[in-house]
């Protein structure tokens, strides 16, 4: 190993300097739980080699072969953050170029349908809880992390105020959605976060997402297409087919650019399929 890089080696408290380094700059708990999780993988595939721009090089080849486009770039961006942390700015690797897709797979995304089917099918397992997670997501369009901020509060006045990434928001409550929340939280509970586990604190994003793919096979919907975040995405194409106003979702979702928004907008191009069928401009 060269000298200079025996001076650059991912170390277990070079991991937490960034990890505080991080919070101190107001990232999401998530965030920084996922940049080290990233940090620590680096570092076992190294095996005590020392930091190099070759080895990052080799490194991004094999995230190539292991996950998609936008992971990888994830991934990147938490060893970029940490080299501009240590000081090694001299050894950052570029992220890959990804087209922005006009269309999502189809087998990724959730329908209005298979979304009422998944409800359902928490009501027969008499799991009314998990029936009112999902409606609150996806007639919202809040975050999994963002349900702690579903309070009896809210539910009451109709409007929560949500705090991520440093950013705050309005988020409305459908008087619908209202109104079940505190049938569902009861005339015992008065304050405090809707959704909780026995223990009083509130609902951690796997126990939801697990419950959510318990669904799967009972509702008929493909596992692929089951998870927290396909609600959101859901509430966002809903949204937009009624409103048409990118810069209005952007703020209902909480994002700093429309360019994210119009991730979420995006559809399997069934529908796209379908106008273009109906131009008649096929002769023969």
């Amino acid at each position: 190993m060269k000298k200079e890089d025996a001076k650059r080696t991912i170390t277990p408290e070079l991991i937490s300097g960034y990890a505080v380094y991080l919070w101190e700059q107001e990232k999401a708990p998530a965030t920084i739980e996922k940049y080290t999780h990233d940090l620590k993988a680096l570092c076992g595939w190294l095996d005590g080699a020392g930091i190099t721009k070759a080895a990052l090089v080799s490194w991004k080849e094999h995230l190539k072969e292991q996950y998609a486009a936008a992971s990888v770039n994830t991934i990147l961006a938490a060893a970029n953050g940490f080299l501009t942390f240590c000081g090694w700015t001299d050894c950052k690797v570029k992220p890959l170029k990804i087209q922005r897709n006009l269309f999502c797979r189809a087998d990724k995304e959730l329908t209005r349908g298979e979304y009422v089917r998944l409800v359902r099918a928490a009501e027969r397992a008499g799991d009314s809880r998990l029936s009112l997670i999902l409606q609150t997501i996806c007639a919202t369009g809040i975050r999994v992390s963002e349900l702690q901020f579903i309070t009896l509060e809210a539910a009451r006045t109709g409007r929560a105020e949500v705090c991520n990434k440093g950013k705050r928001r309005a988020v409305f409550l459908p008087d619908k959605l209202c109104r079940a929340l505190l049938r569902f939280a009861g005339k015992k509970r008065t304050a405090g976060a809707v959704f909780i586990t026995r223990g009083g604190k509130p609902l951690d994003r796997s126990n939801v997402w697990r419950s959510m793919k318990s669904l799967c096979e009972r509702a008929g919907v493909a596992p692929a297409k089951v998870y927290p975040h396909n609600l959101r995405h859901l509430f966002a194409r809903v949204f937009y087919a009624l409103q048409k106003d990118l810069s209005r979702l952007a703020d209902l979702l909480g994002h700093a650019s429309v360019n994210t928004t119009r991730i979420y907008t995006a559809e399997s191009g069934a529908e796209h399929a379908r106008l273009i069928g109906r131009m008649g401009l096929v002769i023969t």
